[in-house]
């Protein structure tokens, strides 16, 4: 099937300019329906030796994390008597780890909730864009790993997590040119910072002044970035650092009117808008440590959220196999 282009969705008149809505079979799923059945079998080809990665972090791993709000669950386990135990977790943020962010988790400041959903329809109870649509049909297809850590590492000009760089269009860019990556209708894509070891690394008391400086770097905001991730059909944008996008947005986003409650971010265009998922607090290090020796940066990728039906988001409970 053929979609408009960027620019074309642009052109779409009233609120539906600069949106998906109503483009998709399945109106619910967004992106992800740019994978089709023959973009899965064709992403078997990307496992070559058989080994397999796990990319989400374990739920308590961000203790303290950047999040203000969100703490690290409490592990209970109980018994009914002694040959048996259960378990359960209190203070569970399904969005405080490794995760995939839903149609639910943003709605666009002048336009509303992806395909217009009505805002009273988006709450406990009900199933629209809810999280399940991609746990009853879990995203699975060809992931490819962009290596912006490797790029700048090599270069000698290391990515500076401390001052939360902005990542910008030019530099994917140009690492996907070195990598000799070509891009796919459906493709997952992968961005490898190293933000996450290097806070993951770093001492209870810095963690926290990280947090307070609230500066995370990130793909820097952008309509060229949004243009090119919708014109190359991909399905799902995640990386290894706290919100996809560098924190705080860059002070000219080009989304600062249409998203003044995100101070600019991209959240709101890429999910209320295009209806493209966003993965952030992936475990991608050794994922793109193997893929480095390898000498090739794809792998088959299945990303299976809960089945929570009305989740704004959950673990993305995503593997690789390459």
């Amino acid at each position: 099937m053929s979609y408009p282009s960027y620019a074309q969705l642009l052109q779409r008149e009233g609120r539906l300019a600069g949106t998906s809505w109503e483009l998709f079979r399945e109106k619910d799923r967004g992106t992800p329906s740019f994978i089709t059945p023959e973009a899965v079998l064709t992403a078997k080809d990307c496992i070559r030796t058989g080994t397999v990665f796990g990319l989400d972090y374990a739920a308590d791993d961000f203790d303290p994390g950047m999040s203000l709000k969100r703490g690290a669950p409490r592990h209970i386990i109980y018994s009914a008597h002694p040959a048996h135990r259960d378990d359960y977790l209190d203070g569970y943020y399904l969005q405080g780890s490794t995760q995939i962010d839903g149609l639910r988790h943003r709605r666009a400041d002048d336009v509303g909730f992806y395909n217009g959903t009505p805002d009273g329809l988006v709450c406990e109870g009900t199933a629209e864009l809810g999280i399940q649509e991609w746990a009853e049909q879990p995203i699975v297809g060809r992931g490819v790993l962009v290596d912006l850590d490797g790029y700048r590492s090599a270069a000698g000009q290391p990515i500076d997590h401390a001052a939360g760089e902005q990542l910008g269009f030019a530099l994917i860019q140009a690492a996907i040119l070195a990598q000799g990556l070509t891009l796919k209708p459906g493709d997952i894509l992968m961005l490898h910072t190293g933000w996450c070891e290097w806070f993951l690394a770093l001492p209870s008391d810095r963690k926290q002044e990280v947090r307070a400086s609230r500066k995370a770097s990130g793909v820097e905001q952008s309509e060229e970035f949004v243009a090119w991730a919708w014109d190359n059909q991909l399905s799902v944008l995640a990386a290894d650092n706290f919100a996809f996008e560098c924190l705080p947005p860059v002070s000219d986003s080009p989304f600062m009117e249409s998203a003044p409650n995100d101070n600019g971010m991209m959240h709101q265009q890429l999910l209320a808008k295009l209806g493209m998922p966003l993965g952030e607090l992936w475990k991608l290090g050794p994922l793109a440590r193997h893929l480095r020796s390898a000498g090739h940066w794809d792998a088959f990728v299945s990303i299976k959220p809960l089945n929570i039906v009305g989740g704004t988001g959950s673990p993305a409970n995503a593997t690789a196999l390459t």
